[in-house]
């Protein structure tokens, strides 16, 4: 792939758990099997969730299984004025607007019903922006490269929040901006994420950005069927060779890879070395979820 440009975008809300590992492990060896890139964003752009230390952690964490990022650390903290410009651009064609609306009242309605598109319903309350989804926004299609042909109609949608009613910018928006900003071409992450890829596209297409390819992963779950999480209390991941090396392995066998088991106990840096010329992710199997 020419020009190939992956990345791993955590959010530091706590340190990373096995489940990150392998959106971590894969979007890396999906680059260096491509002779690409490997770029690395701290999506921090909810202070209130981001606890102090937890962006630290997560590069120890990655250092520890051998994933190591080219170039400087990308933080979303900071970068307000590469949003409102964006933001204001989507206003200027008419595709987003300010809204009064709370989730409490549109509650009984499947998506954002629109009530604010042509107007505040409640001027002077707080205000969220929206992109508006019924003004000019093709059909969503793209090919995922596992999970074959998506193909979402904006009319299902929904507004998506562009920018929070407390000032805070919203993921789709901040996502979209800052992929472009990089040069990302490929994105590899978790299945969670593949219904959020129609909104980013609908942004890359009105603010005429590149649409990156992508590569949704399945999910891996606990004995519960939830997926691994910070909030499920997921255990973080170890930063000790001896947990590693292991860990390392049982992901490469979670990503259907088909390590030798005697590659269980060698160095991070051996086991990596073994998996980038090897890296298929054709053998993934296209299952929504994955047992731990």
């Amino acid at each position: 792939m020419m020009g190939y440009c992956g990345r791993f975008a955590p959010t530091p809300s706590g340190a990373l758990h096995f489940g990150s590992l392998i959106a971590a492990l894969a979007s890396f060896l999906d680059a260096r099997r491509a002779g690409g890139e490997w770029l690395l964003r701290i999506e921090d752009i909810d202070p209130p969730r981001c606890p102090p230390g937890a962006a630290d952690t997560i590069l120890r964490q990655l250092e520890a299984f051998g994933l190591h990022w080219d170039g400087p650390v990308h933080r979303q903290h900071g970068r307000d004025a590469a949003y409102i410009a964006a933001l204001e651009r989507l206003a200027g064609l008419g595709l987003a607007y300010r809204c009064s609306c709370s989730r409490k009242q549109w509650r009984t309605h499947p998506i954002y019903p629109g009530w604010c598109r042509e107007g505040i319903c409640e001027p002077g309350k707080p205000v969220a922006w929206r992109l508006r989804s019924d003004q000019g926004l093709r059909p969503v299609v793209w090919e995922d490269r596992l999970f074959g042909e998506q193909h979402f109609d904006p009319a299902e949608l929904g507004d998506v929040v562009l920018k929070r009613k407390e000032g805070l910018w919203a993921y789709q928006l901040a996502v979209v901006v800052d992929d472009a900003e990089q040069g990302i071409s490929d994105i590899v992450r978790g299945y969670d994420l593949l219904d959020n890829t129609p909104w980013q596209r609908q942004l890359q297409h009105a603010l005429g950005l590149p649409e990156p390819r992508y590569l949704h992963l399945p999910l891996i779950v606990n004995r519960e069927g939830q997926k691994l999480s910070k909030q499920n209390l997921a255990p973080a991941l170890p930063l000790e060779d001896a947990e590693v090396r292991p860990l390392l392995h049982r992901a490469l066998v979670a990503l259907d890879q088909a390590p030798p088991q005697a590659l269980a106990s060698a160095p991070v840096h051996e086991q990596l070395a073994w998996a980038i010329p090897r890296w298929d992710p054709s053998r993934i199997h296209p299952a929504a979820n994955r047992p731990e």
